[in-house]
């Protein structure tokens, strides 16, 4: 028989201020030059999951968030969450809740994958469905790199 265990590993929901902080930030970073960043879209077995990766030295905000996902963080990392931030280095799979909106600054090439269950068929579908800031994601940039997999099943 197996133990349950409290996973202490998360990211809590955000307060107004908090998120306002990133918000504040965002504006600060989108003066300076953007560099374009790939989405991976997969859909399988009724769960949506995207992959971005930030190579080192990269300052992102990330969308508000309006669902709970989980999210996997493997690189080295300086996250802001809503009791500010902290490092995080390697591999880690992490309980997010709904409303935050990240910060992340990438202290070596980092990978962030979000997943969650959803009836989405398309990407533009899945990311209504996490965001009302769907618009500012870089998959949605004319110039955006997506790839996209569904199985079908």
């Amino acid at each position: 028989m197996h133990d349950l265990a409290v996973i202490t590993k998360r990211i809590s929901s955000m307060s107004a201020a908090s998120i306002d902080n990133v918000r504040n930030l965002e504006r600060v970073a989108l003066t300076m030059p953007q560099i374009p960043i790939a989405t991976e879209h997969v859909f399988h077995a009724g769960v949506y999951a995207r992959t971005i990766v930030i190579p080192a030295g990269v300052i992102l905000t990330g969308a508000l968030i309006k669902r709970s996902t989980l999210l996997i963080i493997d690189g080295d990392a300086v996250v802001y969450m809503d009791d500010g931030s902290v490092e995080i280095h390697g591999y880690n799979l992490l309980l997010a809740s709904a409303n935050r909106k990240q910060a992340f600054v990438a202290l070596s090439e980092t990978s962030l994958t979000m997943i969650f269950a959803t009836d989405a068929a398309t990407t533009e579908e899945a990311e209504n469905e996490f965001t009302d800031e769907a618009q500012a994601l870089f998959s949605r940039h004319s110039d955006a790199i997506n790839r996209i997999f569904a199985s079908g099943e």
